[in-house]
């Protein structure tokens, strides 16, 4: 596939780079990445994107905070620990100097470390700061404030992380099975689901909000959607019709879909810059193995 050049997305003088660090392995059925946004806009400029449908991510900043709203709220200063939670529609950002780590939490990871059912944050962010269910990984922000090594501050999430594996509670064997299937191209329907996990379709309804914090019959169309967001990203050049998953009906179909994913259509989409997240899809996918967290493929 063609790589993307995002340089053309950016205003004048300005630089976005995102990177991507090694997990320890204890961290792999938890963790998806340990990443490192960085972005400089002279003059006080700012540039905007819109991030996919995505687990639940933790974001520390320094810098200008950026403005976020996920969904179609008005965009509004976000805390400096932004804690993210499952998200079915797209968040919209505006970024100005700054400089962000990210840590990416999987479906095991959110009931390894989070006391909250994942359903209580969906599509919502809170200042993990503010937060009980995430003050131990508020330290952090003050730590990564300390380190200007990027090596070094990217092992002090991990062994931070790792940490925090001493006292958590067991892993339940169900959510890495259900995540393994939702991330199985050929599992299209919550009977597909019930028929792979051996459970019923009203425990399976159960789990689904508890660990990934929508009804399994909206994380399959979502699964879906990013299956066919994430060839776009990959390859900006194809048409539409030709990135579609092969289990949409028609073109139809994958619109109404995009609409309510992302908000926009594909064609209003796909003439919109993507300073950040257009270069960020082929990092992601040469370390991570995907190109949008949501198709990551779960260690166990």
């Amino acid at each position: 596939m063609a790589q993307r050049d995002a340089s053309h997305d950016l205003p004048a003088d300005a630089r976005v780079a995102t990177h991507f660090f090694p997990l320890s392995p204890a961290l792999r059925p938890y963790v998806s990445t340990i990443y490192l946004s960085e972005v400089a806009v002279p003059g006080g400029g700012r540039v905007e994107d819109y991030l996919h449908p995505e687990w639940a991510n933790l974001r520390f900043v320094e810098g200008d905070p950026p403005r976020a709203a996920i969904g179609d709220s008005p965009l509004t200063e976000t805390p400096r620990f932004i804690a993210t939670g499952p998200t079915s529609t797209a968040t919209h950002f505006s970024a100005g100097n700054m400089r962000a780590w990210g840590i990416g939490i999987l479906p095991m990871g959110w009931a390894k470390f989070i006391p909250l059912p994942a359903e209580e944050l969906a599509d919502r962010m809170t200042d993990g700061s503010a937060h009980p269910a995430f003050a131990r990984f508020a330290p952090l922000l003050e730590a990564l404030r300390q380190v200007n090594d990027v090596d070094a501050a990217a092992a002090l999430i991990d062994a931070h992380v790792c940490a925090l594996l001493a006292d958590a509670p067991p892993d339940d064997p169900s959510i890495l099975a259900a995540h393994q299937a939702l991330v199985d191209d050929e599992v299209t329907s919550v009977a597909d689901l019930s028929a792979k996990l051996g459970l019923s379709e009203r425990s399976i309804e159960r789990l689904s909000h508890r660990a990934f914090g929508f009804s399994p019959k909206l994380l399959l169309l979502r699964q879906r959607f990013l299956r066919s967001l994430a060839r776009f990203m990959l390859d900006p050049s194809m048409a539409w019709i030709d990135t579609m998953d092969h289990h949409y009906y028609d073109q139809a179909q994958f619109t109404r879909d995009f609409q309510r994913f992302m908000g926009m259509s594909p064609r209003d989409y796909a003439a919109r810059p993507k300073p950040i997240l257009g270069a960020a899809a082929f990092a992601r996918a040469a370390a991570a193995g995907a190109a949008v967290q949501g198709l990551h493929k779960p260690a166990g």
